[in-house]
C-alpha cells in the first residue's frame, strides 16, 4: 500500500491512454455528418425521383460506407418489446381470487351450478342480454349445524355485475357464517351498523315478514345484526377490491337463512322471496316475503332525493323509476339498494338490507327465491303454482325458469329476455322424494 502511494506521488501509477487523437476522430466524424444533412437539404431533387427520395439515399448510403470504413460501429438497436396487453380492471381474477374459488369448491354441502339436493333445487338460465349476470348458491348444513341451511341468489348489472354478483355469492355466505359465533363482532358492528342507520334514515319497511307471523324469537335480534354487518363488510370488501371496478357495477341480493323453523331473510334490491303455503281451506297460496327495494318507494325515495340523487323514468319506460347522479344522466338504476355501484352510494344508494323474519308452520311448503328476470314476466301465484306441479322437487326451479323466458317471449316478442336465477327452498323435506340425488346429478 506504501508502495502504491509512493508510486502515485512519483508518477509511476498507470495513467489514462492519452484521448487527443480519438477527440480528433470524433470531432471529424461530427463534420462529415454535418457536411452530409447540409447537402441533403440543398440538393434539389430529381423530376424523376418522385420527391427526392432516391438521392437522399444514395448520399447516405456514401455517407454509411465512409463511416464504416473508418471504423465507427454502431450500436445494435434494442427490440422494442411488445406491449402487454393488460385486461381492463375487473376482468381477470388474480391468484388469489382463484385460491378462494378452488377452497370453496371443496365445502361440502355448497352448490352453486344447476342443480338439487334433498331440501332445494337450483336453476340459471342466459337471457339475450350478454353474459349471464345472475348468480346463485344453496349452502346445507350451513355454520356446521344440520338444522340450518343458506340459500341466495345475486342478480348483477353493469360492465362487472357477474364478476360482483360471484364473489358475493361466494363471500357473503363466508361473513354471515363468521359473525353468527361471534358475540364480540355482534358487539363492536353495532355503533357501525347504528350510525349508518342514523345518517340513512330508518326506512319504514323494515322487518314487514314478522308483523303478519307473530313475534321474534330471542335469536332474532343477534341475527338480523349478524345480516347487517355481513352485508356492511361484503360492499367494503368490494370497495376495497383491486381487480373488480364497482364504481359502475353492482348486484342486488335476496339471502335467506333457514334455522329449525325459523327464517332470516335478507334483502337488497329488487330481486323477491315468496312462500307457497296454504290457507285455512288448504289452497295453495303465495305470500310474498320481501319488498321489491325500487326508487319509487316513498321511503326511499326520500332518502335518495335527500342526499342530491335524482329520481326519474326514460320516456320509453315510463313506469320504471332509475336512480341518476346529480348532474349527470347515469347510470339510471332500477333499484334503491345494491352491492357495489359506488358512484350512487354518497347520493342516496346504500348496502344495508332490510332484514325480515317469518316462523315456518306445517302449511308452508317451500320458498321460491328468484331474480327479477322471473318476476317482471310472473306473478307470485303463478309461480308458486308452477313449482308445484313440478314433476319433482329437484326439477322445479329448472321448470319455473324455463315457464319464465317462454313468458318474457310471448309477452314481449321484442325484447331482450333477462337472465334468470331460481332457488327453490322445500321446508318440508321429510317429504323430499329419493329422486332428487339422481336428478341432481344430471342437471349438474
Amino acid at each position: 500500500m506504501v508502495e502504491a502511494a509512493a508510486g502515485r506521488r512519483s508518477g509511476t501509477s498507470r495513467r489514462r491512454p492519452n484521448g487527443g487523437g480519438e477527440r480528433r476522430r470524433q470531432q471529424q466524424l461530427h463534420r462529415l455528418v454535418a457536411v452530409a444533412a447540409r447537402v441533403a437539404t440543398v440538393v434539389p431533387p430529381p423530376a424523376h425521383a418522385g420527391g427526392g427520395g432516391g438521392c437522399i439515399e444514395d448520399l447516405l448510403g456514401c455517407l454509411l460506407g465512409v463511416l464504416r470504413a473508418l471504423g465507427v460501429t454502431w450500436p445494435a438497436r434494442p427490440q422494442r418489446q411488445p406491449r402487454l396487453a393488460h385486461p381492463p380492471r375487473g376482468t381477470a381474477p388474480g391468484p388469489d381470487s382463484r385460491r378462494v374459488a378452488a377452497e370453496l369448491r371443496g365445502i361440502p354441502g355448497r352448490i352453486t351450478g344447476n342443480g338439487a339436493c334433498a331440501a332445494a333445487s337450483l336453476y340459471t338460465l342466459q337471457g339475450k342480454k350478454g353474459v349471464n349476470q345472475d348468480a346463485m348458491i344453496v349452502c346445507e348444513n350451513f355454520c356446521s349445524r344440520e338444522d340450518t341451511i343458506f340459500c341466495g341468489v345475486f342478480d348483477g348489472h353493469g360492465p362487472y355485475g357477474h364478476l360482483v354478483a360471484k364473489r358475493v355469492r361466494d363471500l357473503l355466505p363466508v361473513k354471515l357464517g363468521a359473525d353468527l359465533g361471534s358475540d364480540e363482532g355482534r358487539q363492536t358492528s353495532t355503533s357501525i351498523i347504528k350510525s349508518n342507520r342514523d345518517e340513512i334514515g330508518s326506512p319504514k319497511n323494515m322487518d314487514i315478514g314478522a308483523e303478519h307471523n307473530g313475534e321474534y324469537p330471542d335469536s332474532f335480534t343477534s341475527l338480523r345484526t349478524s345480516f347487517l354487518k355481513a352485508f356492511h363488510v361484503m360492499d367494503r370488501d368490494l370497495k376495497l377490491h383491486k381487480n373488480i371496478d364497482c364504481f359502475f357495477s353492482g348486484t342486488t341480493t335476496v339471502a335467506v337463512l333457514k334455522q329449525g323453523h325459523n327464517l332470516i331473510i335478507g334483502n337488497l334490491g329488487d330481486s323477491r322471496a315468496v312462500l307457497g303455503t296454504r290457507d285455512k281451506d288448504n289452497q295453495l297460496m303465495a305470500v310474498q316475503l320481501t319488498v321489491d327495494l325500487k326508487p319509487n318507494i316513498p321511503s326511499e325515495a326520500q332518502r335518495i332525493r335527500q342526499r342530491r340523487g335524482r329520481i326519474f323514468a326514460l320516456p320509453e319506460e315510463p313506469e320504471v323509476a332509475r336512480v341518476w347522479l346529480p348532474k349527470y344522466n347515469s347510470p339510471g338504476l332500477a333499484m334503491a339498494r345494491a352491492f357495489g355501484d359506488f358512484c350512487l352510494k354518497d347520493y342516496g344508494l346504500i348496502s344495508m338490507p332490510d332484514v325480515s323474519y317469518h316462523r315456518c308452520t306445517e302449511k308452508d311448503e317451500f320458498i321460491v327465491v328468484s331474480t327479477d328476470g322471473v318476476w317482471d314476466v310472473l306473478s307470485n301465484t303463478e309461480v308458486v303454482s308452477i313449482v308445484k306441479r313440478a314433476p319433482s322437487q329437484a326439477s322445479a326451479a329448472r321448470l319455473l325458469v324455463e315457464s319464465a323466458q317462454r313468458a318474457w317471449r310471448a309477452r314481449f316478442p321484442t325484447s331482450k329476455i333477462d337472465d334468470c336465477a331460481v332457488v327453490c327452498l322445500f321446508l318440508n323435506t321429510d317429504e323430499a322424494s329419493e329422486t332428487s340425488s339422481s336428478m341432481a346429478h344430471g342437471l349438474t
